[in-house]
């Protein structure tokens, strides 16, 4: 089990944190000792530096530099990466920040306390922490167990995370909350119309299905329908091994759907829950879908396959269209959907689509509490041509290689038409090296945003 914050009553040592600016105010109010072992080991508040005071009985305190308030907005979760560096004990934090900022930090240090361990041994940090006063605990590690929920059902390789396995993580996560869920498999894809779900998954030997899973009775609707596909050959448009070697992450949208899905839960947050995912295996065999193949959605709308690598967007398609079917205040789709938001924004920011501009207000407001940063892109309607290709509604691999983010968003947009509010996050899943808080490997990006959000999300008119 990852470490949360301390007993209350456990014995701890204070930990201070310090800014550059603060250094030399901070050191003169310090007894002459204390002042002089700062200055002999030239600490300065530097970002990550740590002073360890030596007490008698062993450690007396730990004083550690957050550097300059630049580096809190360049570096985030500074606190994370001075956990690592401080001796085993428990802890209690003194430091003038408060509000956002103590959050962020707060929240760096239980992001510190993940490590994925299904198959070798590893040690858990050995830091503790009570939990500071001015912070609300129980929403911080309830975050963190979403973040750690998503994190691991990324960092499973596809042979131990097909479609059923994603069922079960979704079937744990409701009976821990009590929510209802369903699962429609296989060839009943068809009999309840759901063809382009069926027509990507029906090459792998493990089954495609739609999970869906419901909380809560009163209170907004909210939607939430990520992408599952466990794992992305390409199809018969096979992608280069190049291009294959992480698309055991091409579930994230699914598992960051799942993750704000326990936040949510956890927090108890007075909305009506719906999340649907649509589970699949994107293989090849003798009845895989092919190029030039045409679909019928279960919207009624037929899509023309140029490249049966742009796949997540046909089964996101069908599940939107069933979303779109009820009643709901708020429709969010996440997906690892395009290289071209990777291109246009890098790995850290999750680009996003908002139909109305107070939700993308909402989103950007809630993404700079949470230190969970987003880009708006624009829904730009002059390039919906560019999915239009004549011999059917939609083409799902528009040729040209421009704006692949935006007309993929234009692409998803055409199965909501009943919902006025809807919002799309193009997210990577994935963190390509080891940084504060956030070590190499699965990431959730977009659903602190998005939590922080609901307020304001779920009474707007």
């Amino acid at each position: 089990m990852p470490l949360f914050f301390a007993e209350p009553t456990s014995e701890s040592i204070p930990l201070h944190l310090v800014l550059s600016s603060e250094t030399d105010n901070f050191i003169s109010s310090r007894s002459d000792q204390e002042a002089s072992w700062l200055r002999a080991n030239g600490f300065t508040g530097a970002a990550g530096a740590v002073c360890v005071i030596p007490s008698a009985s062993g450690v007396g305190a730990v004083v550690a530099g957050l550097g300059s308030e630049a580096d809190l907005k360049r570096t985030r979760f500074g606190l994370a990466d001075i956990r690592s560096k401080l001796p085993k004990a428990t802890y209690h934090l003194i430091t003038t920040l408060n509000g956002a900022q103590l959050d962020e930090q707060v929240l760096g240090w239980l992001l510190a306390g993940y490590v994925f361990d299904r198959y070798v041994q590893k040690s858990l940090p050995s830091a503790q922490l009570l939990a500071p006063k001015g912070v609300d605990a129980a929403r911080l590690e309830a975050i963190a167990q979403g973040e750690f929920l998503t994190r691991d059902l990324i960092n499973t390789p596809a042979s131990d995370m097909g479609p059923a396995e994603l069922e079960d993580a979704a079937n744990v996560l409701a009976t821990s909350f009590g929510a209802q869920i369903s699962t429609i498999q296989s060839d009943a894809l068809l009999d309840e119309n759901f063809p382009m779900i069926h027509a990507v998954g029906r090459a792998s030997p493990r089954g495609p299905r739609l999970i869906d899973m419901r909380w809560g009775n009163k209170g907004p609707k909210l939607t939430l329908v990520g992408k599952g596909v466990c794992f992305d050959t390409g199809g018969l448009n096979l992608k280069p091994g190049s291009s294959m070697g992480l698309m055991k992450k091409d579930m994230g949208g699914a598992a960051t759907v799942l993750g704000l899905a326990h936040m949510i839960m956890a927090l108890n947050v007075p909305i009506q829950l719906r999340v649907l995912i649509p589970a699949v295996e994107n293989s090849v065999s003798g009845n895989a879908f092919r190029p030039q193949d045409i679909l019928t959605s279960r919207k009624g709308l037929t899509v023309e396959i140029n490249n049966t690598d742009a796949e997540g967007r046909l089964v996101l398609a069908d599940a939107l269209a069933l979303a779109d079917e009820e009643d709901t205040d708020l429709i969010v789709s996440m997906a690892t959907l395009t290289g071209a938001a990777r291109v246009a924004v890098g790995p850290d920011l999750s680009p996003f689509f908002a139909t109305q501009a107070q939700d993308a207000a909402a989103v950007v407001k809630g993404a700079e509490a949470a230190s969970d940063p987003v880009w708006q892109l624009p829904y730009w309607d002059p390039y919906e041509k560019m999915i239009e290709p004549g011999i059917a509604d939609l083409d799902n691999a528009p040729a040209g290689g421009m704006a692949g983010c935006i007309t993929a968003a234009l692409f998803l947009r055409r199965f909501v038409t009943e919902t006025p509010r809807y919002m799309h996050f193009d997210v990577y899943g994935w963190c390509p090296s080891s940084l504060p808080g956030r070590p190499k490997g699965g990431v959730g990006m977009g659903a602190r945003a998005l939590l922080a959000a609901l307020p304001d999300l779920l009474n707007h008119d």
